[in-house]
Formats: C-alpha cells, sequence, structure tokens
C-alpha cells in the first residue's frame, strides 16, 4: 500500500542496533538533596538527571527505563542554517541532518506517555522538512499546531534583510501528541500586552478602560454568617468595614506619578465591578436581602468545583446592593521586568519580545547561539503539565529546560553531548537549588531554591575491538558496571537484591538475571538452584563455565559473555551524529564455544 512519506539520500540504508549503554553517576558534578519517588505508573524515580554523552545513545538507555513516562518534550535541535556555532556543527548536509533526527524522534516518541507532547522549535530553513518527517513518525492524526514564535531580539534568529531575503524574527514550534484522542485540554496559552499601551490604545480608539479603580484598603474584616451553593457546600459571608477606594487618577494626583507608575505600583489591588450573571452572585444577592444587610462592600469565602481554583479556598468582593463582582486586573495581568503586562487566551502566535531584554543574563550563563527565554520554556509546561511530571529535553544546550523545570516543581531529564554541560547546565542548576538564580521565572514561581540532580555519563561500549581485532569485554567496566549493562542488554532491570547475590536484576515478577566474572562451576549452579523456588527462573552471564553446569537444570539458562552479545548492535562506536551508512555484513561471528575469555 502506498503512503505519503519524506524520502532523503540514505533514508532507507540499513543500520545496526544501537548499543544500549548505562548511565554511570559523576558524583563531582551532581549536587543538592535527591530523594527517590516513584513515577504514576509505580516505578522507581531516582531524581532529576542531567546526563552528558551522546543524545541518540542516551535516548536508547533511557527507553528501557521511561517508556511511556514523560508528559512533555521539549528539544531545540540543530537548525542545519549552515552557520556553525561555538558549540554546535550545525553545517550538516541536509540529508544528514533529517536521518539525525528521524532517529532521534523515534526514540522520543516511544519515551512520550499516551497523554503526553513533543514541543520541537526550529527555524524556516527545515521547518516544512521537519513538519513531514514528524507526520510519518507520530503520525499525522497526532499533529496539534504549529505556533510561530516571535524571538527577532534572540542572536542568531535574525539574518537576512540585507539581501533578497526578508528579515527572520520568527521560529516554529511543531507540536504533537502521542494519542490525539488521549491528549487533556491545554491551559493557556496568554498574550502579554503593556498596560500602559493597552489603556492608551483604548484612548486612541475612543473605548472605554474598565480597570481604573484601587481597592488600598480592603476594610475591617467582620463575619455575619453562611449561605450555602447549589451543591450545598457553605460560602462565608463577611462585611468589609471602613474600606478605602480611589481612581488610578485620583492616585496618581496623591502621589505625584504618573497613571502609569500609578499601575505599576498598585497593580495588584486595581479592579472593575461587573454584573456578571452567576449562581454565586445570586446567592450572594439574596442573602444580603434576606438579612437587611447594609454594609456597602462584602466578601465571600468558598470552595470553587471547578475552574483554575477549584479545591481551594477562595475570595470573592461584592459592592453595593446589586453586589456588583470585583474582576481584578491580577487575574489576568503579570509584571514582566518592572512593567505590568494585561494577559489574553491567545493562538498560535507567541510575542517573546518583553522576554528578550535580560535574556543573556538568565542563569549567569554565556550562550549567544540559540538560548530561549525561560518564560517560553515555563509557558510550555504550564501548559501541558502539572508538578510532579516529568519532563525532557535532549538537546539540553545552556540548561535553560531544567532551570524552568526545576523551578516549576516538575522532574526532568536533560541530556547534552556538549563541553557546556559542565561549564553551563551543571553550575546553572546549582545557582537554582541554591536560590542564587534570580533571574528567569524566578519571582513569578517565588522560587526559593532546594531539590538536586544528578550528573551521568554515558558508560564506554560494553565490548572494545582487541589488538587482534576482536570483540573483548571492556576493561574498564568494573563487576557492578557489568551486571547492569548485561541487565540492560537482556531486558532486565537492574535492581540487586542485598540479601540474595544472585537476583540482580529483574525481568518480571519471577525472572531474574546474575552477571559473574566467576568461573561458574556445576557445584555453583546447584548451590543457587537449592535457593529458587519452583517458579522462579535464572539467566546466568558469566566469561566462563564448566561445560555441565549449562543443561543442568530447566530453570536456569547459562550464556557465555561476550560471545552472546555478537551480532546484536554496534559495539565500540561513539558517535552517531552520522549514522546513516550502510551496516556491514556480519560474517564473522562464531558460534558459541567453551572458551574462556578474560575480563
Amino acid at each position: 500500500m502506498q503512503k505519503l512519506e519524506l524520502t532523503w539520500i540514505g533514508k532507507n540504508n540499513a543500520q545496526e542496533p544501537l548499543e544500549p549503554r548505562i548511565l554511570i553517576e559523576n558524583p563531582k558534578y551532581s549536587y543538592g538533596i535527591v530523594e527517590e519517588t516513584t513515577l504514576p505508573s509505580g516505578k522507581l524515580w531516582h531524581g532529576n538527571m542531567l546526563i552528558h554523552g551522546d543524545n541518540l545513545l542516551a535516548l536508547k538507555s533511557l527507553v528501557s527505563m521511561y517508556t511511556g513516562e514523560i508528559k512533555c518534550i521539549y528539544i531545540d535541535p540543530p537548525y542545519n542554517t549552515n552557520a556553525a556555532t561555538e558549540y554546535y556543527d550545525d553545517m550538516v548536509e541536509h540529508s544528514y541532518w533529517l536521518s539525525l533526527m528521524r532517529s532521534r524522534l523515534e526514540l522520543l516518541r516511544e519515551l512520550l506517555s499516551n497523554e503526553g507532547t513533543i514541543w520541537i522549535q526550529i527555524n524556516d530553513d527545515e521547518q516544512a522538512y521537519l513538519k513531514v518527517l514528524c507526520d510519518e513518525i507520530f503520525g499525522r492524526s497526532n499533529f496539534i499546531n504549529m505556533v510561530s514564535v516571535n524571538m527577532k531580539n534572540i542572536a542568531g534568529a535574525s539574518g537576512g534583510g540585507e539581501d533578497k531575503r526578508m528579515k527572520k524574527n520568527c521560529e516554529y514550534i511543531l507540536v504533537y501528541a502521542k494519542y490525539y484522542s488521549k491528549l487533556p485540554l491545554f491551559n493557556g496559552p496568554y498574550e502579554y500586552t503593556k498596560i500602559s499601551d493597552l489603556v492608551q490604545q483604548y484612548l486612541d480608539e475612543g473605548k472605554s478602560w474598565k480597570y481604573t479603580t484601587v481597592l488600598l484598603n480592603p476594610g475591617e474584616k467582620v463575619y455575619i454568617g453562611s449561605t450555602i451553593d447549589g451543591e450545598g457546600n457553605e460560602i462565608k459571608v463577611y462585611e468589609r468595614r471602613n474600606p478605602f477606594i480611589l481612581s488610578i487618577k485620583q492616585i496618581a494626583i496623591r502621589d505625584s506619578i504618573s497613571e502609569k507608575e500609578a499601575y505599576q505600583k498598585y497593580s495588584v489591588f486595581v479592579f472593575q465591578t461587573t454584573n456578571a450573571q452567576t449562581s454565586i452572585r445570586t446567592r450572594i444577592i439574596d442573602y444580603r436581602m434576606e438579612n437587611g444587610i447594609t454594609e456597602d462592600l462584602l466578601s465571600i469565602e468558598y470552595v470553587p468545583k471547578t475552574g483554575r481554583n477549584k479545591g481551594k479556598v477562595y475570595e470573592q468582593f461584592y459592592k453595593g446592593d446589586k453586589c456588583r463582582l470585583f474582576v481584578w486586573l491580577r487575574d489576568t495581568s503579570e509584571i514582566v521586568n518592572g512593567e505590568l503586562y494585561k494577559k489574553d487566551l491567545q493562538g498560535t502566535y507567541w510575542d517573546m519580545n518583553a522576554w528578550m531584554k535580560n535574556l543573556t543574563k538568565e542563569g549567569d550563563v554565556h550562550f549567544p547561539m540559540g538560548k530561549k527565554p525561560e518564560k517560553l520554556i515555563s509557558q510550555i509546561f504550564e501548559m501541558c503539565t502539572v508538578e510532579g511530571d516529568l519532563v525532557l529535553d535532549s538537546f539540553l544546550g545552556s540548561g535553560t529546560t531544567a532551570a524552568v523545570a526545576h523551578k516549576m516543581g516538575r522532574k526532568y531529564i536533560g541530556i547534552e553531548l556538549g563541553n557546556h554541560a559542565y561549564t553551563h547546565c551543571a553550575p546553572r542548576l546549582k545557582k537554582v537549588i541554591d536560590g542564587e538564580d534570580q533571574g528567569g521565572i524566578t519571582k513569578a514561581q517565588n522560587w526559593q531554591g532546594g531539590g538536586g540532580f544528578k550528573f551521568y555519563e554515558l558508560a564506554p561500549s560494553l565490548l572494545k575491538h582487541d589488538e587482534f581485532g576482536q570483540l573483548v569485554i571492556n576493561p574498564e567496566y568494573n563487576a557492578d558496571q557489568l551486571a547492569a549493562a548485561m541487565a540492560l542488554q537482556e531486558g532486565y532491570t537492574y535492581s540487586p537484591d542485598k540479601d540474595i547475590y544472585w537476583k540482580q536484576g529483574y525481568g518480571s515478577e519471577h525472572d531474574y538475571i546474575f552477571t559473574t566474572t566467576q568461573f561458574l562451576t556445576a557445584e555453583a549452579i546447584d548451590h543457587i538452584h537449592e535457593a529458587m523456588s519452583d517458579e522462579e527462573s535464572l539467566l546466568i552471564c558469566c566469561t566462563a563455565y564448566q561445560k555441565e553446569a549449562k543443561t543442568r537444570h530447566g530453570n536456569i539458562t547459562v550464556k557465555k559473555i561476550p560471545k552472546m552479545l555478537l551480532g546484536r548492535c554496534a559495539f565500540d562506536k561513539d558517535n552517531y551524529n552520522l549514522n546513516i551508512i550502510a551496516a556491514p555484513a556480519r560474517d564473522d561471528i562464531e558460534d558459541e564455544s567453551e572458551d574462556n575469555v578474560t575480563l
């Protein structure tokens, strides 16, 4: 059956499977307090992860541990702009770039949860090709949107304007779901406009700007009784005695400041009133009349069952006999760099200009070509994740995604190949943990510091070529690392039992794996078998064994390393950035023998 697809040179070349590598913690760069918890699936989570190494190899390792666990993936891959940067070799031929992206996107899809989304930022050089490639990998029916992001002040995103091309001021984010049918509704996003500009726009257009009043003092709060909502839940009612209310114009005159400055200074207390028809307001009007209340200002406290304040005690204010409801400017605005902005629900055009002014200072790291503002990443996380969800960025760059996730209480995995995993990402996260990072979204999130992360290196290849060109067990592996690597190779979860030495990992409830570098005797096999229950099975991986041991017991399988691994994948290979060449035929693999192999 024919199908629409994107083709390129090398797309269908055969490739050897990737070697799954274990991750080895580098405690020199790990930092803070890391607590083990469980993911929604019940899988153990060992803490936030910063991984240094080839992201294709790292993703292959993560698939074995966290398939279907990631709620949100954001990546900002090299744009293939034919303009090499200090940190990335971005001058990759078009076909190579597509192959590089496809192999990584396929693994990223495996990691996504059924309700998860992936956000891929790109410019117009490869956007159209990437869209078709993603349609093929994720399914066209799972495409959500393409967001246009105005980032004209960011270094590296301008270009053009000097020749026949127009100046570039937009980048694009392709958004896909794992399964669109299972995708929850997004929360937001919002568009930001300066209040001062918005007020002037209303004046120029002859419109009425409603937010002109300030509750400087809400008055003495006196409880006068309770009523109930439609489901019988309590609504507490309070009189507000001697409140103090002025207009913005009156405040500007009183304080000898401009109205713009008055908005900035008193923004959280600015409101308008409305006759919104709500069931709660109707009950307060009835309660006021039934009880002969004459106080001008009332407030209530109740717990909403829906909306953004669901499940929390929420306060509302009502004014006058008609109980006009207070609508706060703070509920639809935000302070950015000392300037008050009105925020409105927006569509697929996001203007990030307001957050570009201090971009170079965010995180106190210098990353001039490709750094993204924390506000952009936080907006994505706010839309599709909640606190405690797991997020991932496999092109971590300067560490923005991890810093944002940390401040927002998300679990995270960040992968970075370059040395700036050490010089940028780790130092930036340390400052976040110590509460020393005051830029980006720190104030918006009220971030005070805390938490931690573990820093990991990709293990070297499990097998290396010796002086005779034969693959042997890498001498850099110690016994524990070899056991972990063999568990990964065989599809087991490495989790050594502290009391039963041969239970180093498990595949299911009663299936276990044991790796040893000792010569395995029939007597040792018998000893293990005596300790096993009838329903348990065991895979033993060893470097040498007594011939009689191999078929001694039906529920114990003995395999020899490295022979058992040959032909599975491409060992002794550490760079997969241009891995699109055809795999050579393997005619050098021999049948398993009894020859001893030295570790």
